[in-house]
C-alpha cells in the first residue's frame, strides 16, 4: 500500500495542466512559483494517472530539473476526463437560510456533465434566453481510490487532493423548467475548475479554509468551509454509499451564502461580467462571461 502523505523535495505539491485545449500539458508548481513540466513522466492528469502511486512517482522526481513552462499561457482545468462529476447542494447552513431552504438531514447529491469543466480562467457562456446565470464558489475533492460503502473514517485513505470549483448554475433552467437540477449545472463551461489539484497533505484543515468570490470587483460571497453542515468524510462516505467512486472522480461541495439568486433584489450575471473567486491555498478563478 502506498502511502498517502506525499511531498517532494520537502515543498508543497500543486499539481496543474497547461497549455491550449485539447493540448494541455500536466505540470507541477515549483517552489519559486514556476511551471515544470512533468509530461515526460506522466501522460495527462486523468483518471489513469489520478492515484497514489502516481503521486509516489511525482515524489521521486528532481523537480529543479524539469522544462519550465511560461506562466503567461492558458491553464486548463486540473483534471480531465473524469468518470463523475457529483455535487452537493445547500450544504451551508448559510446558504440554506438565504435562499429560504431548510437544512438537509443528510446530502443533496446531483450530478454536472463532465464536459461542463473548462480552465480556471476560461471565459463563462451565457447563451440566448438564460436569463438567471449565478455563481457558486466551491470546494472540489478528487477522489484517488475506488471508494465503495466506505466509512466516514475510511474517507481520507481515498481523497486524492482538493480544487477550486465555480459551480456555475442557471437557476430558471435549475429550478422552473421541470426535472433535475442538473439540467442549469451542466452547460458548457458551468464548470471552471483548478488551477491547482492541491495534494491533501498540503492543507493543515480542509474544515477551516477561507473563501471569496467577487462580481465586477464587488464581494458577493465570503465563507468558510467551517460552516458545511457536511464534511469532506461524511460527503465521501455518503456518496459511495449510491455510487461507486473512481480515480478522477470529482465531488463539489456546495457554497456559501452571497449567491446572486439570494439577494435582494436577485442579481444574475450577464455579458461583460467578470468573476474572480479563490479558496485559501487552493488558488484562483477569473473568468469573464460571454454572450454565445
Amino acid at each position: 500500500m502506498v502511502e498517502c502523505q506525499f511531498k517532494y523535495k520537502g515543498e508543497t505539491m500543486k499539481l496543474l495542466r497547461v497549455g491550449e485545449k485539447g493540448k494541455e500539458k500536466p505540470a507541477i508548481l515549483d517552489a519559486d512559483g514556476k511551471i515544470r513540466d512533468i509530461s515526460s513522466h506522466i501522460n495527462d492528469l486523468n483518471p489513469d494517472n489520478l492515484n497514489f502511486e502516481m503521486i509516489s512517482k511525482i515524489q521521486g522526481l528532481d523537480i529543479s530539473s524539469l522544462p519550465e513552462l511560461s506562466t503567461n499561457g492558458r491553464v486548463g482545468s486540473c483534471i480531465t476526463s473524469p468518470g463523475k462529476f457529483v455535487a452537493i447542494g445547500l450544504n451551508y447552513s448559510d446558504h440554506a437560510a438565504e435562499v429560504g431552504a431548510d437544512i438537509p438531514k443528510e446530502p443533496i447529491m446531483f450530478m454536472k456533465a463532465t464536459s461542463s469543466m473548462c480552465g480556471p480562467n476560461d471565459d463563462v457562456e451565457i447563451v440566448s434566453g438564460s436569463k438567471k446565470l449565478d455563481w457558486e464558489v466551491e470546494l472540489g475533492i478528487v477522489i484517488g481510490k475506488e471508494a465503495k460503502h466506505i466509512s466516514e473514517s475510511q474517507s481520507q485513505d481515498h481523497i486524492l487532493g482538493y480544487c477550486l470549483v465555480n459551480d456555475v448554475s442557471e437557476r430558471e433552467w435549475q429550478i422552473e423548467k421541470m426535472g433535475q437540477w442538473v439540467k442549469g449545472k451542466s452547460h458548457d463551461t458551468y464548470g471552471p475548475t483548478g488551477p491547482y489539484l492541491v495534494t491533501k497533505d498540503e492543507i493543515k484543515d480542509i474544515n477551516n479554509l477561507k473563501m471569496m468570490l467577487d462580481v465586477n470587483g464587488e464581494r458577493m460571497q465570503t465563507g468558510n468551509t467551517s460552516t458545511m453542515i457536511f464534511n469532506v468524510d461524511i460527503i465521501v462516505s455518503y456518496v459511495s454509499k449510491f455510487m461507486s467512486l473512481q480515480p478522477g472522480d470529482i465531488i463539489t461541495t456546495g457554497t456559501p451564502p452571497g449567491v446572486g439568486m439570494g439577494r435582494k433584489p436577485q442579481v444574475f450575471l450577464k455579458a461583460g461580467d467578470e468573476m474572480k473567486l479563490s479558496i485559501e491555498n487552493l488558488g484562483e478563478q477569473n473568468s469573464k462571461v460571454v454572450a454565445v
